[in-house]
């Protein structure tokens, strides 16, 4: 069986989400995981992590999907590993986060593993106050604008929470450092609840940051034990 996930435009009625795996089934699909990405103006978007037979029957299940009455598939894309869980991802980059016993091992594994989770097409952790680029995946816009993107945002409070934003930039902020983690995808738009995930994965690498920097620091003071 061949995994593949659904991002899908939902009726956020009744039965409608029965109907959608119903059609699934339809073309020898199973439904293996769900995942409520957004929801609001009586629509949901849901990812469904779907198995099938064969990848010719792709664009049948796109077809099939698409004849439940006011739903519409946004994508549909192959997984690398079986049983992707993003919750699952999200636990398992924490751990890792509060694991790490240096700045700059924290900041790469931080960029590294959001890139990863995410799915981005690039993902930096930039310095607010020298508008420079400390680690890099990809190819981001000039730190400059990025800069200027992340203090645009800082000034609505449902941007900053990771309740909107635009659809092809994520960001969080980790005011200990002051530095923003920015990722960026065009293939397909960030949602409330990925936002929302990565601001908690920033909350945490701020939280290990000012621990890693604050040991440094009493060390380093002569009066340090």
């Amino acid at each position: 069986m061949l995994t593949y996930v659904a991002r899908i435009w939902v009726p956020d009625r009744p039965g409608a989400l029965v109907a959608v795996a119903s059609r699934i089934g339809a073309v020898r699909g199973d439904v293996v995981g769900i995942e409520i990405l957004e929801r609001g103006g009586g629509l949901a978007i849901d990812e469904l992590l779907i198995e099938l037979p064969s990848p010719e029957l792709v664009p049948l299940l796109v077809e099939e999907m698409s004849q439940v009455d006011g739903v519409d598939v946004e994508d549909v894309r192959p997984v690398a590993t079986p049983m992707r869980d993003p919750m699952l991802d999200a636990l398992h980059t924490a751990a890792m986060l509060v694991e790490q016993v240096s700045v700059p091992a924290l900041l790469e594994l931080l960029v590294d593993q959001a890139h990863r989770d995410f799915q981005a097409d690039w993902s930096v952790v930039l310095d607010l106050e020298d508008a420079a680029t400390l680690v890099v995946v990809g190819e981001p816009p000039a730190p400059s604008w990025l800069r200027a993107f992340v203090s645009g945002g800082r000034a609505s409070s449902s941007v900053a929470t990771g309740e909107c934003g635009p659809d092809d930039v994520g960001w969080a902020h980790l005011p200990a450092a002051e530095l923003a983690v920015v990722l960026g995808r065009r293939s397909r738009a960030f949602r409330a609840r990925e936002r929302r995930r990565l601001v908690a994965l920033a909350k945490i690498a701020n939280h290990r940051w000012a621990e890693l920097t604050g040991r440094q620091s009493r060390t380093l003071h002569p009066s340090a034990t």
